[in-house]
Parts: structure tokens; C-alpha cells; sequence
């Protein structure tokens, strides 16, 4: 064999190798199964805020967020929802993308409004993705109420102003009834900045976190609360003392606690009777879950009905209307104090007993260092 022969047959068995090589390599890649896709799904269910799940042509679940399970929507490995399981079949029928709301009751809990959007993927996969809303809806009809609920008080003192100018004006020949009128004018004037003080106070503390903290004495806050209220004790001749532990501090808005224990002397005032008491008192109560601090208010006043402590910290509710528009209460103190107290993770408790007196009493945690020293 001849030099260029032997040349010539080795370039042709080594493209008939490298042709081999290939369609080998070829095969072998066919043969393998594909990534798993399961991993980069379920980051991307981890990564909403909403519940997630990818359900297969099976409806099985391929894959599911912690907030779905949260919110009811998986049970093992199935759509535990009924009607959004028929949802899911229809969109993989028709292919077309849906976004109902569903209600939903569940054992032990408050109603779910689900908002659900279901959207068909590759091979019979359907995405869903739910949010519940009940809170939400919740928080809008509130504020619907309070903005009703607002109107109709200012309407009161308005239209009693107007009325009462108007009276004056036509009685300008008599000074008496003049002053008559113009000294209730300036009494529903008084109550209407009342009023507008207050709505501003709960529009200020409602549903809100404290950004900052600081270190606040409690004796400090009792001391200007009382300053505050003494004006009203004198003029009703209640008496105002003190008792319990001093030295005590929370960490909180000082502002914010003095406007919470002023409304509750403020409506210990207003319920008692001339001559009664009204004491302020501080305790440190021990607990595994962290100390806390109780500011009690007690009187030994008209007392609150069983149906009436059920309602007393709504907005606007008042134990008693006529003593309450008499005395110019206009229903929104005690729902500022729980606003307050719950702001800064506290709870609020009420004992009374009709014609033996309330009390009211804000239980804070203590601050840190003096949890440490207890």
C-alpha cells in the first residue's frame, strides 16, 4: 500500500469514528432524563407573598408555598378546596385565566375572602395564586363606620351651634337670654374641639406600630396625667390619689401613655358621682413571658352593666348618653386607650359592678433592664 493510500483510508476511518461519536453522544443525551424543574418551581412559589401552587395534569400538587398552607388550600397532595379545584379543571380545559373570590369558613378561624387567580402553564400545569383579604376588607368597612359614625357626632354640636346663633340673634334685644344663648354656644363649641381633638388622636394611634421607643418613667407619666385631670376633679369635687410600686419604666411613647391614662381618669371623673375617688395604681406582675407593668384606674362610681363591658371600648359607644352629653363625653376615649396600650403590645382589662365602681387597668411590658433586675 502506497504511502498516499494508507493516508487516504486513515482520514476516512476517522470520520467513520467521529460520525460514530457522535450519533452515540447524541443517543446518550437523548436517554438522559431532563433537569428537574421541581427546585426552580418551588423558589418561585417561596418568593410570592401570596399563597402559591403549581397543580399537575393530575391534579396532583407539584408544588406549594407555606402561605397556601396557611391559608387552607392544600391537603397533602391535593387541592383542599373544592370549588378551587373545579376552578383549576376548567382553566386547564379551556386554557383561559380566571380571578374569582372565594369565601371560605374554616374551623377554628374568622372567615377567608380568598382572592384567587388561576392561570394555565405548560403540559396541563395551572398556577394559583390566593390572597386572603378578609383583614383588609375588614379595615375598609371600619373605616367606612368611623367616617359615618364621625359625621353623624359633628353634625350634633354643628347644628346646635347654628341653632343657638341664630337664637341669640333673634333675642338681640334681650341680654339675658343673649347670654343664655352665647354660654351654649361656647359649651357645644367646647365639645366639638373635643371631639375633633379625639377623631385626630385615633386617626393618629389606629392600627399603627411604634416606629421609635424610648425609656419612659411611669411615676413621671402619672404625675402629668393627674396634673392634667385635677382641673376636672376640683370642678366635680372628686378626689384624685396615688398607690403601688414606684420607680417603674416601660419602653414606649410617653406622649401617647400620658393621653391613654389621662382618658381613663377623664372618664373615671365623668361617671362618678360628686365626693367619690378615683385612684391611679402601679404594680410590676411577675410573668415567664416577661414582667409586666399594670396601671390601674379605679372609682367607685355608677359601675357597667355585663352587655356594656362587652362594647365599651368600641368607638363612639357610650355606657350612658345622657350623663355622657351632659359631661360632653363623646365615645371615642376608651378606644384611643386601647389603641394605645395595644400599640404597645399590652392589654387592656375592665372589672366593674353596676353601682360599686370600675376598674380599668393597662398591663405593658416592662423594660428590659428592669425585667432583668425583677
Amino acid at each position: 500500500m502506497t504511502p498516499a493510500m494508507a493516508a487516504a483510508l486513515g482520514v476516512v476511518v476517522g470520520a467513520v469514528f467521529a460520525t460514530i461519536a457522535t450519533h452515540v453522544a447524541m443517543r446518550i443525551r437523548l436517554a438522559a432524563p431532563p433537569p428537574d424543574p421541581g427546585p426552580e418551581r418551588q423558589r418561585v412559589l417561596d418568593a410570592l407573598r401570596a399563597g402559591g401552587v403549581l397543580v399537575g395534569d393530575q391534579d396532583e400538587i407539584l408544588g406549594a408555598n407555606t402561605a397556601a398552607a396557611d391559608l387552607g388550600l392544600v391537603r397533602g397532595d391535593r387541592v383542599a378546596i373544592p370549588a378551587l379545584l373545579e376552578l383549576v379543571r376548567e382553566v386547564r380545559r379551556d386554557g383561559e385565566t380566571a380571578a374569582v373570590n372565594l369565601d371560605q369558613t374554616r374551623s377554628g378561624r374568622t372567615g377567608q375572602r380568598l382572592a384567587v387567580r388561576v392561570v394555565r402553564l405548560d403540559d396541563g400545569v395551572v398556577l394559583v395564586v390566593a390572597d386572603d383579604r378578609a383583614a383588609a376588607l375588614r379595615v375598609e368597612a371600619s373605616a367606612r363606620d368611623f367616617m359615618a359614625n364621625a359625621t353623624h357626632e359633628l353634625k350634633t354640636p354643628i347644628g346646635a351651634i347654628t341653632l343657638l346663633s341664630e337664637a341669640a340673634e333673634q333675642a338681640a334685644d334681650d341680654p339675658e337670654a343673649v347670654r343664655r344663648f352665647t354660654g351654649k354656644i361656647q359649651g357645644e363649641s367646647a365639645r366639638l374641639t373635643q371631639l375633633v381633638t379625639q377623631i385626630v388622636q385615633l386617626s393618629h394611634v389606629q392600627g399603627t406600630q411604634l416606629a421609635t421607643l424610648s425609656m419612659v418613667d411611669i411615676d413621671e407619666v402619672v404625675a402629668t396625667a393627674l396634673d392634667r385631670s385635677r382641673h376636672l376633679a376640683e370642678q366635680r369635687s372628686v378626689s384624685l390619689t396615688t398607690s403601688g410600686a414606684r420607680g417603674l419604666s416601660i419602653r414606649g411613647s410617653r406622649d401617647q401613655l400620658i393621653t391613654a391614662l389621662v382618658n381613663l381618669l377623664h372618664n373615671a371623673i365623668h361617671y362618678s358621682d360628686t365626693k367619690a375617688r378615683v385612684v391611679v395604681t402601679t404594680r410590676l406582675v411577675p410573668s415567664p413571658d416577661g414582667d409586666k407593668i399594670a396601671i390601674g384606674v379605679s372609682d367607685n362610681g355608677i359601675g357597667i352593666s355585663e352587655e356594656d363591658q362587652r362594647r365599651v371600648f368600641e368607638r363612639f359607644y357610650r355606657v350612658d348618653f345622657a350623663r355622657s352629653r351632659q359631661t360632653g363625653g363623646t365615645g371615642l376615649g376608651l378606644s384611643i386607650v386601647n389603641e394605645i396600650v395595644e400599640a404597645h403590645g399590652g392589654s387592656i382589662t375592665l372589672w366593674s359592678r353596676v353601682g360599686s365602681g370600675s376598674t380599668f387597668t393597662m398591663e405593658l411590658p416592662a423594660a428590659p433592664d428592669l425585667e432583668e433586675d425583677a
